[in-house]
């Protein structure tokens, strides 16, 4: 399962917001690291630098020097909707009569086809094949006297998940769709304001968290201060894995830090599905604090059996064939001298397609791991998401296709256990109201296209994509 993006905004006076935006997505990058951008404005005009790669690899100090202003945003990305290349990274501007925007986007848009089909017959022309850029101009084809209500016309039109961070030349903005299905929050730095993907980035650049921005709400910053818009009494759906794999545990969500929740997971698979080993292990780093959290409910000890090289994945060198065939052992490296004759529990966050978890199983027992009992934050995975996660199709999916045992079989496990959701819904102890659950129960919060491609708009009409702007 890949990530989505991680979006960041500020907007305050006497400091190098460039560089705080810089470091604020460095604290996003598990989020997206397809590309990075950053937008910035003095109050006269925007500017922009966007590049592939990680946020250490997008910029270089001289990108940074050029990037001079008061408001600024940041955006790290992972491709949901559109290819991964330059033209569509973010943030995008667009302008249209006199109003010129900057917007980064976490999320993806349901009726993004249709809604570009339409804007291109209003004369708006398309550069990227992204859903975010179909927000900008729905944005700017909206109307309203202001940008504020421009968004709130916009909202009503937009139809799937979007946690948005929003700048003209003197205002900065933030705006989440009504169901929350990503997460997004406002913090305070100095006398001034910011807006993230999650907390973890405002504690990276020594900003306070205020408050969550609310699904359904635009929160607009300018010299006169903040005002919120708020629209009440639709159905929330935040998203169920924020909480077991995508947020950073160091983050708040709903007034949870989620390294207790992850814990809370691991106690209540160990009640549901308690075994007799020797010793307790997460598959770093996100199933860590299961781990401890099995651990410490069952009585088992907890070692590290799995070291993990944090910087594969992270270079754009294809590995020749001898490396490519090791597999997983290029990610994770087993301490055969701790698991050799040991009977484990191994914690895992998820299982979807079930590419990664056989390998780590076979590393387990090679290095000498007596028996391997899996136990999965996660119950099992039956349907994709269509709201911002790169998951995958349904027939891909694992759980979509075999039964538990055949799961366990299949991964040369000795046990299966997946936390049950009600086990899941106590961990995380929030209203099961609040989330969605359709990747494992099928009920999507809203009407889906089962047919949806993350490449949908590259088949538009060429005359679609390309030409001046209106």
């Amino acid at each position: 399962m890949h990530e989505n993006c991680g979006v960041f905004g500020i907007r305050t006076q006497g400091i190098d917001i460039a560089r705080l935006i810089f470091f604020a997505p460095f604290a996003l990058q598990h989020r997206g690291q397809e590309s990075a951008g950053i937008a910035v404005s003095d109050g006269n005009g925007i500017k922009i630098h966007t590049n592939m790669g990680l946020v250490s690899q997008a910029f270089t100090e001289s990108d940074l020097a050029q990037l001079k202003g008061y408001i600024g945003i940041g955006h790290n990305r992972y491709s949901t909707r559109g290819s991964t290349q330059l033209v569509n990274a973010q943030p995008i501007i667009v302008n249209s009569e006199g109003l010129t925007l900057a917007l980064a986007h976490n999320g993806n848009i349901l009726n993004a086809k249709p809604l570009r089909h339409e804007l291109h017959e209003s004369g708006y022309r398309f550069y990227t094949s992204s859903d975010s850029e179909v927000i900008a101009n729905l944005i700017l084809a909206s109307p309203g006297k202001n940008c504020e209500e421009k968004i709130k016309y916009a909202m009503r039109r937009l139809r799937g998940a979007y946690s948005l961070v929003i700048m003209t030349q003197d205002k900065l903005i933030g705006a989440r769709d009504s169901m929350g299905v990503r997460p997004l929050c406002l913090g305070t730095i100095n006398s001034g304001w910011v807006i993230a993907s999650e907390s973890c980035a405002l504690d990276h650049i020594g900003a306070r968290l205020f408050r969550e921005i609310e699904p359904g709400e635009i929160v607009a910053i300018d010299e006169s201060g903040i005002r919120s818009f708020r629209k009440k009494g639709s159905k929330k759906a935040l998203c169920i894995f924020e909480y077991i794999y995508f947020a950073r545990p160091d983050s708040i969500i709903q007034g949870k830090l989620l390294y207790q929740s992850r814990q809370a997971m691991g106690e209540m698979l160990a009640q549901e599905y308690p075994v007799d080993a020797d010793l307790v292990m997460g598959v770093p780093d996100s199933a860590t604090a299961a781990g401890v959290g099995y651990s410490h409910a069952s009585g088992i000890p907890y070692c590290e059996g799995l070291l993990k090289n944090r910087y594969v994945g992270r270079t754009f060198i294809e590995p020749d064939q001898r490396i490519r065939e090791l597999g997983v052992q290029l990610k994770f490296n087993p301490l055969s001298r701790i698991i050799a004759g040991k009977r484990l529990v191994v914690v895992d966050d998820s299982i979807v397609r079930g590419t990664t978890t056989p390998r780590v199983v076979s590393l387990l027992r090679k290095a000498g791991a007596k028996e391997v009992h899996l136990r999965i934050c996660a119950p099992p995975i039956r349907y994709p998401c269509f709201l911002g996660v790169d998951m995958a199709t349904e027939w891909e999916l694992l759980a979509a296709r075999k039964t538990i045992p055949e799961i366990r079989d299949y991964l040369d496990a000795d046990s299966l256990g997946y936390l049950s959701l009600d086990g899941l819904i106590r961990a995380v102890d929030l209203p099961r109201e609040i989330f969605c659950l359709a990747c494992f129960t099928g009920d999507y919060p809203i009407p889906i296209q089962m047919g949806m491609d993350k490449l949908a708009l590259e088949t538009m009409p060429e005359e679609e994509l390309i030409g001046s702007q209106k």
